[in-house]
């Protein structure tokens, strides 16, 4: 990009907490040293904590307070608050997220001069590890054909080093809920996340049903954040293997082109059920009935599910960036676990 960016996009950074004062102490100074592009709100939309989340809030005077009166949930809190925040861009910022000096500049210069853009993520790592792409997105998310996420930096469980490897600016398929950046139209044209979702994959529903409606998803890794993760729920929580089994099947049912859909599901249900049998196996097997309890809550939720896709553009698999194979077999029987073992060029 030649141009260079006019500033004349507001911006509002929104945190949605519940009771993450430990969190807020931690990573709020930092936003507020770097967050130096102009025409910028920082705001900490609370979700009915019941901690002192407020008090620590309340040392930062250029942090607003936007208190909903109870825990929403992620999608539905964000909803709720952003519809009371007025600003061309929204920032999606979790608590636990580091930022790095001048982190929007890039973000606000590709916006300002790409107005097919429509949403942005930042390369992030792992605040543990600043040497390892974190696991909720690294350097730009994509899908593979039977729906599992995947990015630049992260294949199933295995995180890559961070060598500059994946420093280009690309085309994704979708944006990390960690960090996401979207402009305000697109997030109201959209009616922001489907609160189906509760939490989880929300954010990978949004970006393709933009991508159904022709809007742009990029990955800007000159900008560089740092998560910490796993702070809501931890990693192999049975909470969680319930809605990522549950949701990414709602995903599914919800934006795949119709000729797709049948077959598709399908063979996603197939692999959850050899998924319950390599928990049987590995000594996991406390995770078998939330599976179970996913696919019986799927099932319930499918007649609204089809009656919400009537009158609906949905696109072919091949007008987006979309893995042509199925990355957790690649992952376990050709041992595939960098981005750039699968020659994918979206």
């Amino acid at each position: 990009m030649n141009e260079t960016t006019s500033h004349t996009l507001s911006v509002a950074v929104v945190i949605l907490n519940w009771n993450g004062e430990a969190l807020l102490d931690e990573y709020l100074p930092e936003l507020v040293e770097h967050s130096t592009y102009p025409n910028t709100r920082l705001i900490v939309a609370d979700n009915g904590s019941t901690d002192n989340s407020k008090e620590v809030v309340d040392k930062f005077p250029d942090i607003e307070w936007l208190a909903l009166d109870k825990n929403y949930g992620f999608a539905l809190g964000y909803n709720k608050a952003l519809k009371q925040v007025d600003a061309d861009i929204y920032v999606l910022l979790n608590s636990d997220i580091r930022v790095s000096s001048q982190w929007l500049e890039p973000i606000m210069e590709m916006f300002e001069n790409n107005p097919e853009v429509a949403i942005q993520q930042p390369k992030i790592l792992d605040d543990k590890n600043h040497q390892l792409f974190e696991y909720a997105g690294a350097s730009g998310g994509y899908l593979d054909t039977t729906g599992y996420p995947f990015c630049r930096g992260r294949i199933m469980d295995d995180l890559e080093e961070d060598k500059d490897q994946y420093n280009s600016q690309e085309q994704i398929f979708w944006a990390s809920g960690a960090c996401l950046i979207i402009r305000s139209k697109t997030w109201h044209q959209l009616d922001g996340f489907d609160e189906i979702f509760w939490a989880h994959m929300e954010e990978i529903d949004l970006c393709w049903r933009a991508q159904n409606q022709d809007a742009k998803i990029m990955v800007n890794p000159s900008s560089k954040v740092y998560h910490l993760g796993g702070g809501s729920l931890p990693y192999g929580n049975p909470k969680k293997t319930y809605l990522n089994f549950r949701n990414n099947l709602f995903l599914l049912a919800r934006n795949l082109y119709r000729k797709e859909w049948f077959t598709t599901i399908f063979l996603r249900l197939t692999l959850d059920g050899i998924a319950s049998a390599v928990f049987l196996v590995t000594g996991e097997h406390k995770l078998i009935p939330y599976v179970f309890k996913a696919h019986m809550h799927f099932y319930r939720a499918l007649p609204s599910i089809i009656r919400g896709r009537k009158g609906k553009k949905f696109k072919h698999k091949n007008e987006l960036p979309i893995f042509n194979g199925c990355i957790p077999l690649l992952s376990k029987l050709r041992k595939i676990k960098r981005f750039d073992q699968l020659n994918f060029k979206a």
